[in-house]
């Protein structure tokens, strides 16, 4: 199975939440808090300011030795440089994306809540396997529903597991506990009043 060098064993994997002044203090707010991953997550179409901002969230996480994927957009994760590349459902598939960015790329995929999309992306090489949504998420409202069961049968797959969609540092214990390797957070990080103790908060769970 294809490991990656640069990804981390576990932990928090902070995910950012679109457009807004702050982004890049944000982030550096993350990594104090030891997020162990950073994706750049941003739907909209301004293409120079995505590519100024995910250049400089890459500097940022360079500086503190943390992988940073792009969301959606390989061509972008090809033109930073960015540690790797994060595919949903419509983004192309993890061969084309391994061409493109190299082998010791992170090439993480959107399983959501099948196990049967989760095999086929390990089968394809997928270096991590995300699901959700665990809990009702304020990013996607109308998200497809996983259960911590889901968590427990993807483990014999291979690659580590990503629980996503409204994870608190209150609730994420027993998704840690059934297998996951890494939560991944949005709005309970990059809302919060604390971003660095926010993002503490869910990293110490890592260290039970």
């Amino acid at each position: 199975m294809h490991r990656v060098k640069n990804f981390p064993a576990r932990g928090v994997y902070a995910i950012t939440d679109g457009p807004r002044d702050d982004l890049i203090p944000a982030v550096e707010a993350a990594l104090a808090g030891a997020a162990a991953v950073v994706q750049y997550r941003d739907k909209s179409s301004d293409h120079d300011r995505r590519r100024a901002e995910a250049r400089a969230i890459k500097e940022a996480c360079d500086r503190h030795d943390v992988p940073l994927i792009v969301n959606d957009d390989l061509e972008l994760a090809v033109e930073i440089g960015a540690a790797g590349v994060h595919l949903g459902e419509d983004d192309g598939d993890v061969a084309l994306a391994r061409q493109r960015l190299g082998a010791d790329a992170i090439i993480g995929v959107s399983c959501y809540d099948s196990l049967d999309r989760a095999h086929a992306a390990a089968e394809a090489g997928a270096d991590y396997l995300a699901f959700g949504a665990f809990f009702a998420s304020p990013t996607k409202p109308n998200a497809r529903r996983a259960t911590i069961e889901l968590l427990r049968a993807a483990k014999s797959l291979g690659p580590p597991v990503v629980a996503i969609g409204g994870i608190t540092s209150d609730n994420a214990s027993p998704l840690i506990e059934a297998g996951a390797d890494f939560v991944g957070v949005i709005s309970g990080i990059f809302a919060a009043d604390d971003i660095e103790q926010a993002t503490r908060r869910y990293s110490i769970l890592f260290s039970h």
